[in-house]
C-alpha cells in the first residue's frame, strides 16, 4: 500500500451536488430553497401528512367502528388442517413447533384452533386458544387439549 492507491472508506464520501458552496457550483445563492417564505429559512418543518393546507388524507377518510389498541390477534388453524397433518405425517400430538415446522404459523404468532371440518385422529393438541366447537370435536375423537 502507498499514497497512490489510498481510497476513502466505502460509504464515507457522499455523491451528488454540494449545495450552498458558492455561485460557481450551480447550487449557491438560495441553495435550492427558492426566494423568501417559510421554507427558505432555517428551522422550518412541516408535520407528517401536511398537504399544503388541503385537508389531509387521514382527516378526509371517514372513521368507522372501534379498534382496541391492545387486541389479541390469533392465527386460526382449523380441524380439517389438523386432520390432514395427522394423516400425512402420522402425528399423535400437534403443538406450536409442529405447526411452525409445516409453515402454518410464524415465530411470534398466537394460535387458535377453530372448528371447521372434523377430526378423526386421536390428537393431543397444544395451542394458545380453542373455539368451543373445536374443543368438543377433539375430545369427542378421544384426543386432549392443552392451552399454552
Amino acid at each position: 500500500m502507498n499514497l497512490s492507491n489510498l481510497k476513502p472508506a466505502k460509504g464515507s464520501v457522499k455523491g451528488g451536488k454540494r449545495i450552498g458552496r458558492g455561485t460557481g457550483s450551480g447550487r449557491g445563492g438560495t441553495s435550492t430553497r427558492g426566494h423568501k417564505g417559510a421554507g427558505s429559512r432555517s428551522g422550518t418543518s412541516t408535520k407528517v401528512g401536511f398537504e399544503g393546507g388541503q385537508m389531509p388524507l387521514q382527516r378526509r377518510v371517514p372513521k368507522v367502528g372501534f379498534k382496541p389498541i391492545n387486541r389479541t390477534e390469533y392465527v386460526g388453524v382449523n380441524l380439517d388442517v389438523l386432520q390432514g397433518l395427522a394423516e400425512k405425517f402420522n402425528l399423535e400430538s400437534v403443538d406450536f413447533a409442529t405447526l411452525k415446522e409445516h409453515g402454518l404459523v410464524s415465530r411470534n404468532d398466537l394460535v387458535k384452533i377453530l372448528g371447521r371440518g372434523e377430526v378423526k385422529a386421536k390428537l393431543n393438541v397444544k395451542a394458545h386458544a380453542f373455539s368451543a366447537s373445536a374443543q368438543k370435536a377433539i375430545e369427542a375423537a378421544g384426543g386432549s387439549i392443552e392451552k399454552l
